[in-house]
């Protein structure tokens, strides 16, 4: 059974021996957040690996969906082959088409929080899969979530950093949790490494199987 976002609460105070009239409901809410973000950005957990398919258009750029944190991967899926645009910065996009030449897209980079930016711009409309991480599910007193239920004690670490940043000490218990967040967040990577390799499909794509070479 996960546990109750104010049980949690109660259970952050306790660690920090710092009441409510400090780390109020909403500060500690907004801890809470933070570590979900921060988690998400430090390992792309199953439970947040989202992909849509879209069509380009013939405009240089792209929304990306209103949920999403992190672009991973953007596909241009033609009859029977899958092309991976490379990731660049956007200064490499302006270099390497300075005069917006039209063409089937090889590069893309992140232009804003809202879109990326395709170089060379699509001369057609051409239908993609944009893989990336969505914006984490919260944790409230009416929606419990992944983390909450499956990582309790790496959700814990990482908002009572928070606390001890907040609290500007002590700095031998900043640095213990810093530490404890840090291993279990490599823990809870490696867990995720650990089912996809085991599991037939990974985000509805089969699997293939690599033999090993015999001795």
């Amino acid at each position: 059974m996960s546990i109750t976002h104010a049980n949690f609460l109660t259970q952050v105070r306790n660690y920090t021996e710092v009441d409510s009239n400090v780390l109020s409901d909403t500060l500690l809410d907004q801890f809470i957040r933070n570590a979900e973000i921060d988690i998400a950005n430090k390992v792309d957990y199953d439970d947040i690996r989202e992909y849509v398919t879209a069509v380009t258009g013939t405009l240089r750029y792209l929304n990306v969906p209103d949920d999403c944190l992190v672009v991973r991967s953007v596909q241009i899926i033609n009859s029977s082959t899958r092309d991976f645009l490379e990731k660049r910065d956007t200064s490499f996009i302006a270099e390497y088409n300075p005069t917006d030449a039209t063409g089937q897209p090889k590069y893309y980079a992140n232009w804003d929080d809202k879109n990326i930016v395709f170089a060379p711009v699509p001369d057609q409309a051409y239908e993609i899969q944009l893989n990336y991480i969505k914006d984490p599910d919260h944790f409230t007193s009416t929606n419990d979530t992944f983390l909450s239920k499956h990582q309790e004690e790496l959700l814990l670490y990482a908002v009572l950093v928070e606390c001890f940043a907040y609290l500007k000490g002590p700095m031998d218990m900043y640095k213990l949790y810093q530490e404890k967040y840090t291993i279990s967040v490599q823990d809870f990577a490696l867990q995720q490494m650990g089912r996809r390799r085991r599991g037939e499909y990974d985000s509805g794509v089969p699997r293939v199987k690599v033999p090993s070479p015999s001795p």
